[in-house]
């Protein structure tokens, strides 16, 4: 046998040994390491998965459907039970439409969201508002689809636990 061929087999072997000296040890192996346990409770990564960031408006409007109405009563139970956490409600719009026009829109929104969060008990204090109008979309497109989905309001975590 050549010298590379006996360095590959001598490779292969030491590596197998480590692995069962690992495994006769008790240690984890890689796919028992960072193991999903879930969201940190209270991060933005729980409301997402829990409840829910986000609620969504019909072309030109602010009111609050039935939809988005269930949405931010679970977000309002959220706050309940994560009393230190604060969020900051994001006001959007689609492409179409003056940035002046869409950035009060926005805030139409937005101010819509955390007054419903307000109404069902949530501290006005811990939800700020702001509106970014139509500059950050989700949806890049030029169709009713895209536009559906960049007229929203969102939630986001100011200060909780991080994930």
């Amino acid at each position: 046998m050549s010298f590379i061929s006996n360095f590959k087999l001598v490779s292969v072997a030491s590596g197998a040994l480590l692995l069962a000296a690992c495994a006769a040890n008790g240690s984890s192996s890689s796919s028992d390491m960072g193991a999903d346990v879930g969201p940190i409770a209270g991060s933005q990564e729980d409301l997402v998965a829990n409840v829910g960031d986000r609620v969504f408006f019909a072309f030109d409007r602010y009111d609050l459907n039935a939809t988005a109405q269930s949405t931010l009563q679970r977000q309002a139970a959220w706050l309940d039970a994560h009393p230190t956490v604060t969020l900051l409600v994001e006001g959007h719009c689609d492409e179409r439409g003056t940035r002046e026009y869409n950035l009060a829109l926005g805030a139409r929104r937005a101010n819509a969201a955390k007054g419903y969060l307000v109404s069902l008990g949530a501290d006005p204090a811990r939800a700020t508002t702001i509106s970014y109008g139509k500059e950050r979309p989700v949806a890049l497109g030029h169709n009713e689809e895209s536009w559906a989905l960049n007229r929203r309001a969102v939630s986001v975590v100011v200060n909780g636990p991080t994930s």
